[in-house]
């Protein structure tokens, strides 16, 4: 048998059976409107409204799940930081443990939570982690385990400021060199300050009053 070249070899012909479709403009608008977002609209939408890079975005948007799990951890937070957690400490978890984001045993409500304590300075990014941790396996209240343990972070500016002259003055040849132009030696003070503190004092604030007080005047 010959092979078959075009279409007319198939002997297709119209079916005198079938009613022709007609499809006005309201219910083809209608059907538009029932369905989900769709991916690449999401991806946009992610990008602009959470101000997320392409590839942020289309991590975040290749599963359904994944997408509104993000989207109710970013509800009220920061979106880039709201990401930073999903993509990187929660999937890395889950990837970790062979989980599916379905089964999370951390919900999004209390991913929120630790990101919302972070952002309002209660606790430090350091301790975030461990308490993620803690909660990925053994569950437990974010607030609780920070108030338990401890955790909450320091603030006080004199609190602060005397932890920062403590360690200056138990480095004097450090001090020197910093002074002398090891820049990088601020590192090792901040260290310190975090060490003497176990890791509470606020990283912003001891970076600025160990420069005030490294780069004054003898």
């Amino acid at each position: 048998m010959r092979s078959k070249e075009e279409a007319n070899d198939y002997r297709y012909f119209p079916d005198p059976d079938l009613l022709p479709l007609v499809l006005d403009e309201a219910r083809i608008e209608k059907v538009r409107q029932s369905l989900p977002e769709l991916p690449d609209a999401k991806r946009e939408r992610f990008m602009q409204a959470y101000q997320l890079s392409a590839y942020d975005a289309g991590v975040l948007t290749s599963g359904r799940d994944l997408a509104d799990y993000y989207e109710s951890v970013a509800d009220g937070v920061e979106g880039k930081l709201a990401a930073n957690w999903v993509m990187g400490d929660l999937l890395g978890a889950l990837n970790k443990a062979g989980v599916e984001i379905q089964d999370c045993p951390v919900s999004a409500e209390k991913l929120r939570l630790l990101v919302q304590r972070i952002e309002d300075k209660t606790i430090s990014g350091k301790i975030a982690k461990e308490i993620f941790e803690e909660i990925f396996h053994q569950g437990g209240e974010i607030d609780a385990i920070i108030d338990s343990r401890g955790l909450r972070q320091i603030t006080d500016a004199s609190a602060i400021a005397a932890m920062v002259d403590e360690i200056i003055a138990a480095n004097p040849q450090q001090v020197a060199g910093f002074r002398a132009g090891k820049d990088k030696l601020l590192g090792f003070f901040v260290g310190q300050v975090m060490k003497s503190s176990q890791g509470k004092a606020n990283p912003d604030q001891v970076n600025t009053l160990l420069l005030e007080r490294l780069q004054k005047p003898e």
